[in-house]
């Protein structure tokens, strides 16, 4: 044991008479010995613990899995948050993502530190990724709390974007991504085009998973375009850009680029438990790794973004008059 009090023993094994001595001492007298350290007290005992944990963690192995294990804790968290929202009360867990948000920037700052201490090192790849991981509560800081309720439902998802695209863009210039790193390019155009009728089928699986209202009033020319360019947007190309783009590529860097497929893909169906229907967070999950999978083989944005600005308008603006 670490903390058992020191006996001394002969060599033939048996304990010496100086063992009782010390089981008669107070606890401030008892000495500690850990390794070459030898503390005394109470408030040594908490200083030997807490360095031995900082050590553990600090060793190459417990390290390795700690780095590892925290993402996945944070996306728990997070999942946990939009239970919250969904099942209890939206205005704690507002509070609960504003908490979360503060975290995360806490933590992305403190292996920014140390990283540039270091020339090279894990670090920097932390930083990055706690800090484009601030994007996930930040998305539903702002539906929860941006006034919403004067204006016709397809532009909330304007407004809300709106101040997403500014934070995913600022996140960019502080990560130092360039546009080919979050696979903001165009290859093989045709290809691209292609995927993106996936939406498609996608759009009439998840109306009958989820049944929602239209956006619009009516279904004609002059009342659905805008609303189909501001989906196509601000939902398809905002999500895919911060999951698909920024996470993928920032997750795929500290975790690996397999874990970070399963890793984004969960983060995305998470943000979609607020629907309260358990069959689309799993629906999503699918659709969401078919997509990481896209982009990682295709190294473009491009055609997920188009399919999932196609599923959201089939959704929205025309299953819900003709299904």
């Amino acid at each position: 044991m670490l903390y058992a009090p020191t006996i001394d023993k002969e060599r033939s094994g048996h304990m010496s008479p100086n063992y009782t001595n010390h089981t008669v001492k107070t606890v401030k007298q008892t000495r500690l010995e850990v390794g070459s350290w030898k503390l005394e007290g109470r408030s040594s005992q908490i200083r030997q613990f807490i360095t031995l944990l900082i050590s553990n963690l600090q060793s190459p192995t417990s390290k390795w899995w700690f780095n590892r294990a925290v993402p996945w804790l944070y996306a728990l968290v997070i999942g946990g948050i939009e239970l919250l929202v969904g099942l209890v009360n939206a205005q704690v867990g507002l509070i609960l993502h504003f908490i979360l948000l503060f975290v995360l920037l806490a933590h992305a700052v403190v292996l920014f530190t140390r990283g540039t201490k270091g020339k090279t090192g894990p670090n920097i790849l932390g930083y990055n990724f706690y800090l484009t991981l601030t994007l996930v509560p930040f998305i539903r800081i702002l539906s929860l709390s941006m006034p919403l309720v004067s204006f016709s439902l397809p532009y909330w998802y304007l407004i809300v974007g709106t101040p997403l695209f500014a934070a995913a863009f600022l996140v960019i210039r502080l990560t130092g991504y360039h546009a080919r790193d979050i696979y903001w390019q165009v290859k093989n155009l045709p290809l691209q085009l292609a995927l993106g009728f996936i939406g498609l089928p996608l759009g009439i699986i998840e109306f009958h998973i989820l049944h929602p209202a239209p956006l619009i009033k009516t279904f004609n020319f002059a009342q659905i375009w805008l609303p189909a360019l501001i989906l196509l947007i601000f939902t398809g190309l905002a999500e895919e850009l911060i999951f698909r783009g920024i996470l993928q590529k920032s997750a795929g860097e500290y975790l690996k680029k397999r874990m970070a497929l399963f890793y984004v893909s969960f983060l995305f169906a998470v943000m979609h438990i607020t629907h309260l229907v358990t069959l689309d967070v799993f629906f999503v999950f699918g659709v969401a790794l078919v997509f990481a999978l896209l982009v990682w083989k295709t190294n473009s944005l491009l055609g997920v973004t188009l399919a999932h600005g196609l599923t959201n308008i089939i959704l929205y603006l025309i299953s819900p008059f003709f299904l």
